[in-house]
């Protein structure tokens, strides 16, 4: 990773890029534009930025700035709260990088609240364009900023992407769909569902997936036997704890990712009970921690470490593109999914 996502353009005094941008009555973009001595700024925009950068001493870091003249730098906005699934999209994002000479630049969000100013260091240290990971590729705020700055930026793992900005993505519902006819076919009907972050889009689609091809096979799911979760391992341990200590339990519950069904496990395993003789679990993403759990989970693989390549590709083509004066339409990519079955399911006797 390289010691720009540190450094760049960020301002050593109080002001921030927003603020040069509205002094100037111009967009953030066109700031960074100005820093970075990009030509497609006429003469008189120039000069108002400048004048506002000197009037609100905004100091750059010129050294770093001008050492990465030429760079291609690629911004990645994250707030996702599954150590596994960043850690597999770091992965193919720096993989892909390495492959294009692009420097990644990290930024994260913590919150809602927090999205604007994370963008803005991102852009404040040269990014040229962003990617948005799950669960902020499905924040309305984020992309409507993204969208107002112009900035070249690629969702990954939005079940509904916008037609305005390119995409990576499978196809969560259909995922689902495979997973609990899979549990089905083994003869489970009494199934438990722990749903994920009600704010992601393919929470929503695993979760409507699951019911109708439970209602497809002729059973009703009753309330009790639906946890929410927020895709976190705490969150799936309150919503395996809910439905383990009920006075019937299911025969399987499905996660809707890996992290809560790792936590299904160890709850399982707390009251002693055997996976996946007593009780079945699957999960959804297949992120490392399905193979380090025991036993490993069977999930559903969604090719994080490539689509988080595919994302920088089609980023650093759109910046590319924006370089040499072309235009360019956003792209979508339907990535393969692939049930993995593994020792935490087994057909019911």
């Amino acid at each position: 990773m390289s010691s720009e996502s540190k450094q760049g353009d960020r301002s050593t005094g109080g002001a921030t890029v927003w603020d040069v941008a509205q002094k100037a009555g111009v967009s953030a973009m066109t700031v960074s534009r100005v820093i970075n001595g990009n030509a497609s700024v006429s003469d008189k925009t120039r000069e108002k930025v400048n004048r506002a950068i000197q009037e609100l001493n905004y100091q750059v870091n010129v050294a770093a700035r001008a050492a990465r003249i030429g760079t291609l730098r690629v911004g990645l906005l994250y707030s996702n709260p599954s150590a596994a699934f960043l850690s597999a999209f770091l992965v193919g994002a720096l993989g892909e990088c390495s492959q294009t000479g692009a420097h990644l630049i990290l930024e994260n969000c913590d919150n809602l609240r927090s999205q604007r100013k994370a963008i803005d260091r991102l852009i404040a240290d040269g990014a040229d364009g962003i990617i948005v990971p799950p669960p902020l590729c499905d924040s309305k705020a984020a992309l409507k900023q993204l969208g107002e700055l112009g900035i070249p930026s690629v969702a990954v793992a939005t079940a509904r992407p916008s037609p305005q900005m390119s995409a990576v993505r499978i196809d969560d519902y259909q995922g689902a769909l495979t997973m609990t006819k899979h549990l089905l076919a083994l003869g489970h009907t009494d199934i438990g569902f722990i749903k994920g972050d009600p704010e992601h889009t393919p929470a929503q689609l695993r979760y409507q997936a699951f019911i109708d091809a439970m209602r497809e096979a002729g059973h009703n799911v009753a309330a009790e036997r639906v946890a929410q979760g927020m895709f976190t391992y705490r969150s799936g341990l309150l919503a395996a704890r809910e439905l383990l200590s009920q006075p019937t339990r299911p025969t399987a519950i499905f996660a809707s990712n890996d992290d809560m069904a790792a936590a299904v496990i160890a709850v399982a395993h707390g009251m002693h009970l055997q996976v996946p003789d007593d009780i079945a679990v699957c999960g959804f993403d297949d992120t490392p921690v399905a193979t380090t759990v025991w036993p490993e989970l069977t999930t559903i693989h969604q090719p994080i470490t490539e689509m988080a390549g595919s994302a920088v590709a089609l980023l650093v083509e759109h910046i590319r593109a924006r370089r040499a004066g072309q235009s360019y339409m956003p792209q979508h990519r339907l990535m393969p999914f692939t049930l993995v079955e593994r020792e935490s399911t087994e057909a019911v006797e």
